[in-house]
């Protein structure tokens, strides 16, 4: 929204609501609460201060006795609720779906609700920008646990992604979503509100000074573990001593381990491998194969008795084949390829702790680094890591060749977006393990969301190489490794 049209919508709206008391009370009620939402949406899209905006919206909260405090961007909603404490009620599940009380409201009520929920939303979303303050930050989470507790929530809990909700619904517009004197229901885009917060405050990270954050105890344990910031962490891990460095250790611990229940899951709830028939069964109860005990001694039937003699049980087989495996997995750490380094990692040391597999792995910029040592403790392999660089992944596969030691119980699995300084050098030795016998597995990203940038070049030739570039979600190259494990 232009300035000018936020200006000439004010100049229509105010003077009806505040100027002409011979106006229907719902109108003029209506008129008020448009003007507040106007303002939201100006100060938005738009950082400049709409003058007739605020000046119409200043009147409004003053004339249904609120303080206006509400319209200052620098006033917490913690400190207004210090000043009035009775606000902190009003704030409690204002934006929580209540289809009584929403009946119950009349139009004034509605005005006083409009006022109370832009203070919310302009704190929390408005975020600015330039240089960011540990007090800033702080201020900014508390607004946000105020947004969460606004919209039924625990504060902390949309921000660590663990709230439910159903479909995304309609936006929000000064008009609401559920007509003429009602104010917008958020609470069904809690799913999409949940992640925008996140990304808000590891903007605000970035926009400040880290290690300022991290040496303050009370500060560090506020921060919402995310990729965004496990990034940061891990770049600057080498400047962080004391305080800062145990901190930034705790989160990236936490969010380690946030993730590997996630991939845990995945990975056992990922096909297994066939049974192994040479294994006699188990002539166990519990491996008694009911079905077909009775199929194979329906011959002993006896229709006078009508009774069936069964003279052999049939057990189910539950031993399943576990080849050893050699598991080679090839991360490019470079800056492009952050959260991939994060989530193989994780995943390399969950295939570690399964029986018979071996599993190696290997980092690379325009250096490789062999962190085998520490691949059942993705927590210790991710300090080990540098990320940012370069990428030459022939580095890397100095070190990868060697490890193929029987080439037909092998898997390279090699993670890159394959923008490459030595192309040919490089494609040439992965048709090299190809041809030998062991499984190659090129794969362009293993992100939550699948989204991921893959050299054309590279995609075409192992397209007619017959092994294209895994791309999508993580779960596809869990399912491809446990087929060829099993």
């Amino acid at each position: 929204m232009t300035e000018h049209t936020a200006e000439r919508t004010a100049e229509n709206t105010a003077p009806q609501t505040l100027q002409t008391p011979q106006s229907p009370e719902a109108d003029s009620q209506d008129n008020r609460r448009q003007v507040l939402y106007w303002r939201l949406l100006a100060r938005l899209f738009d950082h400049e201060e709409q003058g007739t905006l605020e000046s119409a919206s200043l009147a409004v909260v003053e004339d249904i006795g609120l303080p206006s405090a509400l319209l200052d961007p620098q006033a917490s909603v913690d400190s207004i609720v210090q000043r009035h404490p009775e606000l902190a009620a009003e704030f409690d599940g204002l934006m929580a779906p209540d289809p009584e009380a929403a009946d119950a409201r009349d139009r004034a009520a509605e005005v006083r609700r409009a006022a109370l929920v832009s203070k919310v939303l302009l704190n929390v979303f408005a975020s600015g920008s330039g240089t960011v303050t540990a007090g800033q930050l702080a201020r900014w989470q508390s607004d946000a646990g105020w947004l969460e507790r606004a919209l039924g929530c625990k504060p902390g809990e949309l921000r660590g992604g663990r709230a439910g909700g159903g479909a995304a619904g309609p936006g929000v517009g000064p008009t609401g979503t559920g007509g003429r004197g009602t104010t917008p229901d958020l609470s069904r885009l809690i799913p999409a509100i949940g992640p925008e917060l996140g990304t808000i405050e590891a903007d605000l990270v970035k926009r400040m000074h880290l290690r300022e954050v991290l040496a303050d105890p009370r500060l560090a344990a506020q921060l919402t573990p995310s990729m965004s910031l496990i990034e940061q962490l891990l770049r600057d891990k080498n400047n962080l001593s004391g305080v800062a460095l145990a901190n930034a250790k705790d989160l990236i611990r936490r969010f380690v381990d946030e993730v590997a229940e996630v991939l845990r899951t995945q990975v056992e709830k990922a096909t297994v491998g066939a049974l192994d028939r040479s294994v006699p069964p188990k002539r166990v109860f519990r491996n008694l194969d009911l079905d077909r005990t009775i199929w194979k001694n329906l011959t002993n039937w006896s229709p006078e008795e009508e009774r069936l003699y069964v003279d052999r049980l049939y057990y189910r087989h539950t031993v399943r084949k576990t080849t050893p495996q050699r598991l080679i997995v090839v991360v490019d750490q470079s800056g492009s390829m952050v959260d991939s380094m994060v989530n193989c990692t994780i995943l390399a040391s969950i295939f570690a702790g399964l029986p018979k597999v071996d599993v190696h792995l290997i980092a690379y910029d325009t250096q490789a680094l062999d962190l085998t040592p520490w691949v059942h403790d993705p927590f210790e392999t991710l300090l080990r890591t540098n990320l940012g660089g370069g990428t030459d992944g022939t580095v890397a596969m100095a070190l990868a060749q060697p490890k193929i030691a029987e080439p037909r119980n092998t898997v390279v699995v090699w993670i890159s977006d394959f923008y490459e300084w030595q192309t040919e050098p490089l494609f040439e030795s992965m048709v090299a393990i190809h041809r030998s016998g062991a499984k190659f597995i090129p794969v362009g990203s293993v992100t939550s969301s699948g989204r991921g940038s893959v050299n054309p070049w590279f995609r075409e030739r192992f397209k007619d190489l017959g092994t294209p570039v895994l791309s999508g979600h993580i779960r596809k190259l869990v399912n491809e490794l446990k087929t060829f494990l099993a």
